[in-house]
């Protein structure tokens, strides 16, 4: 009988995040993510308690509201402005802006669209105000070691250097 996801236990998985409405993948984590259970839970409450008794090769969708993860969208922090006035390594959809405030305080702005004359930023979170679905894959479920409890996550080993070949130029 295999292990389910209960407290102590070292869970590792993968997830994506799916728009619900249009299907559309619009997060993945590329590598599996590990935890322990019940210490350092790594993803929404929500979730964590939907992995609660799941075991290695579940896969499990939990549709989350985005504005409760990532805040009710503020159209305050959508800013259009001439094209002209945005230097030219911001032309372009996708690129990231890193604003600062007169407090020192920075803020992430995505550029969302481009025309002719215009650019739009936008400073909210992409994945707030949309309703998701959470798709994760349990890869890994067993009793944690102390040392793994105490650390948070899987202790990886220690690369072998002492028969290293030294590179030279």
């Amino acid at each position: 009988m295999s292990e389910t996801i209960q407290k102590n236990k070292l869970v590792e998985l993968t997830y994506q995040v799916l728009d619900q409405k249009s299907g559309a993948v619009l997060a993945a984590v590329e590598f599996p993510i590990g935890y322990i259970h019940g210490h350092n839970d790594v993803l929404s409450e929500p979730i964590m308690e939907a992995l609660e008794g799941c075991s290695i090769g579940e896969v499990i969708e939990v549709p989350i509201d985005g504005s409760l993860l990532y805040g009710e969208r503020d159209e305050s922090l959508v800013i259009t402005d001439y094209l002209e006035n945005v230097p030219e390594e911001y032309h372009e959809v996708g690129t990231t802006i890193v604003m600062e405030n007169d407090k020192g305080d920075t803020k992430n702005f995505l550029v969302t669209r481009i025309d002719e004359k215009s650019l739009t930023i936008d400073g909210n979170n992409p994945l707030c105000g949309r309703d998701l679905l959470f798709k994760l894959e349990i890869l890994t479920v067993r009793d944690a070691t102390d040392e793994e409890i105490k650390e948070g996550g899987p202790i990886e080993p220690e690369p072998e250097i002492e028969n290293m070949v030294e590179l030279t130029e």
